[in-house]
C-alpha cells in the first residue's frame, strides 16, 4: 500500500519512521491558558459545543504545576504505553492567549523536565491568537525539537463560525496560516463535521483549503459530538437534530479522504469525549473499535487519501 498498511497517511506510521522506530507519546499539559471568547474579550459562554473538561484529562486538570504535570505524563505513558520519547503538548484552552514573554516562561519551564526524552512541542490555539512575534517565539524552538501549532479551523464557513460562537473568521485562519510560510514550524488544522446547517458538499470542500495551504502538514478530523456544559448540548436536549451515526461518517470520510492530498498526514479521524461528558452521538464502542470499522470501510471501498486528486491529474 502506499502508506505503509494503510490506505491512508496516518501519524502513528510518520512518528515510527521520523523517530526511528521510537514509541513517541504526547504528554497533554494545562497551562491555565483562558479563550478570548470566554474571558469577554471577544463574548462569553465560548464556542457552543465546547466544555474544555471534554478533552482534558483528569491528571491534568488536577496537577498545578507544569513540571509535575510532565514529570506525571511521561511516567504514565512509559507505564502504560513503554513511550520513550514525547511530544509536549499545549492542549486545553488557547495557549498562544497571553504575551510572548509569559508563553516563553510556560513553554521554557515544561520542556525542562528530561529534556533529553522530548522531542517535539505542540501548541493548541485559535487563528486570532496568534501573531508574528508569537510566531517567531514557535519558530524559536525548531532548533532543539520539533514544533508544531495546531489551530481550529473547526468550518471555513463564517455563517457557521458565527453560529458557533467561534468569535473569529475564516479570514483571520489564513492570516495566521500566512504566519508560517516557509517556516520550521509544522501546522495542524482541526475540523468538525456534521454542524446541522451544512450540507455534505459544504463539508467536502475544507479539502480544497486544507490543499491550498502547503504549510498545513497535519490535520485532525472530527465529527461533531454534543458534551454536557457546552451551549449545544443545552440546546440538543431541548430539540434534537441529526448527527452522523458510525456508518454515515465512514461513508462520508471515505468519499473525503480521496481529496485530501497524500502529504498531509492524518493526526485523527474522528474526535471522543468521555463518556460521562458524552451526550450524542454515543457509537457505544471502543476507539479502537471505531477506528477498524472506519477503516474497514476503506478497504471495502478501496479508498485511497488523494486518489482523486491523482486521478484529476491524470485527466489534465
Amino acid at each position: 500500500m502506499l502508506f505503509g498498511d494503510k490506505n491512508y497517511n496516518y501519524y502513528g506510521r510518520y512518528l515510527r519512521e521520523k523517530y526511528e522506530g521510537h514509541r513517541v507519546f504526547k504528554v497533554i499539559v494545562d497551562g491555565g491558558f483562558t479563550c478570548p471568547n470566554r474571558d469577554g474579550s471577544k463574548g462569553y459562554g465560548g464556542c457552543t459545543y465546547c466544555n474544555v473538561d471534554s478533552f482534558t484529562p483528569e491528571l491534568s486538570r488536577s496537577l498545578p504545576s507544569l513540571k509535575d504535570q510532565v514529570q506525571q505524563g511521561m511516567e504514565r505513558a512509559r507505564n502504560m504505553y513503554r513511550a520513550d520519547k514525547f511530544i509536549i503538548y499545549f492542549q486545553p484552552n488557547t495557549n498562544t492567549y497571553a504575551p510572548a514573554h509569559y508563553l516563553k516562561m510556560m513553554y521554557d519551564e515544561a520542556l525542562s523536565v528530561n529534556t533529553e526524552d522530548i522531542v517535539g512541542l505542540s501548541v493548541g490555539t485559535r487563528p486570532d491568537c496568534i501573531d508574528a512575534e508569537k510566531a517567531a517565539l514557535l519558530e524559536s524552538y525548531t532548533d532543539r525539537f520539533d514544533v508544531d501549532i495546531e489551530m481550529g479551523m473547526e468550518s471555513i464557513y463564517d455563517e457557521t463560525l458565527a453560529k458557533i460562537n467561534r468569535g473569529c473568521t475564516h479570514a483571520e485562519l489564513e492570516t495566521a496560516l500566512a504566519l508560517f510560510e516557509n517556516s520550521k514550524v509544522e501546522v495542524c488544522v482541526h475540523t468538525i463535521f456534521g454542524f446541522p446547517w451544512e450540507t455534505r458538499e459544504m463539508m467536502l470542500k475544507y479539502a480544497d483549503v486544507i490543499n491550498q495551504y502547503r504549510q498545513i502538514k497535519y490535520v485532525k478530523f472530527h465529527h461533531l459530538h454534543i458534551v454536557e456544559g457546552s451551549i449545544m448540548g443545552v440546546l440538543y436536549k431541548r430539540e434534537p437534530f441529526k448527527l452522523f451515526s458510525l456508518e454515515e461518517y465512514a461513508d462520508f470520510l471515505s468519499e473525503l479522504l480521496p481529496r485530501v492530498r497524500q502529504d498531509v498526514i492524518i493526526q485523527r479521524l474522528f474526535g471522543l469525549s468521555d463518556l460521562d461528558l458524552l451526550i450524542a452521538p454515543n457509537w457505544g464502542m471502543k476507539k479502537s473499535e471505531m477506528l477498524y470499522r472506519i477503516e474497514q470501510e476503506f478497504l471495502r471501498r478501496d479508498v485511497v487519501q488523494g486518489s482523486a486528486l491523482q486521478a484529476e491529474l491524470s485527466e489534465a
